[in-house]
C-alpha cells in the first residue's frame, strides 16, 4: 500500500471524481490550494468555458490537485510539471489511484526550462511557491505554448500585474492567495 507521508485530507471538489481523496507530500515544498479556492477557481473557469475539452498544464504541480480537478470537470488531458521528488511521487500516486494515466503526462524538472516543449495549451494552472517573482518571464514563455484564447490561472501571495501583451480577466483573493485569470491581449 501507499506509504508516502501526506498532510491534510484533500478531496476532488467536483466533477466525475468528486469526493475522491488526493494525497500531498508533507513539508514546506508543497502548499496545496485549499478546497474553497479550488472550487471557486474552477467555478469561474467553467463559466468562461475554459475547462471542458481543454488541454491543461499544471505548473509547479505539487500534489496535482489543480490538474486533477480540471480532468474531473471535463478537461481532455493534463501535463503535470514539477521538480520536487516527493511531490512527483504524490502526483503519480494520485493519477494511478484515480485511473487517469491515459489522460496525463508527468514531467520532472524546472518549469521555465521544460514548459517550452508543450504546444497548443488551452489552460495553464500555475501555483508556484509564494516567493516566486518571475511572472513576466513565465508569461513570456507561455506566449509560445498557448492556444488562441487560452487562459492562465496564476496563484500568488500578492496581486499580479500582467505584463505587456497580457490582461487580467478576473482577479480574486482567497485567504492568503490571489488568483489571477490572465489572457493574451492579441487573442
Amino acid at each position: 500500500m501507499y506509504s508516502l507521508p501526506y498532510h491534510g485530507s484533500m478531496r476532488v471538489v467536483a466533477g466525475t471524481l468528486r469526493g475522491r481523496p488526493i494525497v500531498a507530500p508533507e513539508g514546506e515544498a508543497t502548499r496545496p490550494t485549499t478546497d474553497r479556492a479550488r472550487e471557486a477557481t474552477f467555478n469561474s473557469l467553467m463559466s468562461l468555458g475554459a475547462v471542458d475539452g481543454a488541454k491543461v498544464v499544471d505548473l509547479f504541480a505539487g500534489s496535482g490537485a489543480l490538474g486533477i480537478e480540471a480532468l474531473s470537470r471535463g478537461a481532455s488531458s493534463c501535463a503535470f510539471l514539477e521538480r520536487d521528488r516527493k511531490a512527483l511521487d504524490s502526483i503519480r500516486h494520485n493519477i494511478k489511484t484515480l485511473q487517469l494515466t491515459e489522460k496525463t503526462t508527468v514531467l520532472s524538472g524546472d518549469v521555465m526550462t521544460h514548459v517550452v516543449a508543450l504546444r497548443n495549451v488551452d489552460l495553464v494552472l500555475a501555483d508556484p511557491p509564494y516567493d516566486f517573482d518571475r511572472w513576466a518571464d513565465l508569461l513570456k514563455v507561455l506566449d509560445m505554448v498557448m492556444a488562441p484564447g487560452g487562459v492562465v490561472v496564476a496563484e500568488s501571495s500578492r496581486e499580479i500585474a500582467p505584463p505587456e501583451g497580457w490582461q487580467a480577466i478576473r482577479s480574486k483573493r482567497y485567504g492568503r492567495a490571489w488568483m489571477a485569470f490572465l489572457q493574451r491581449t492579441d487573442d
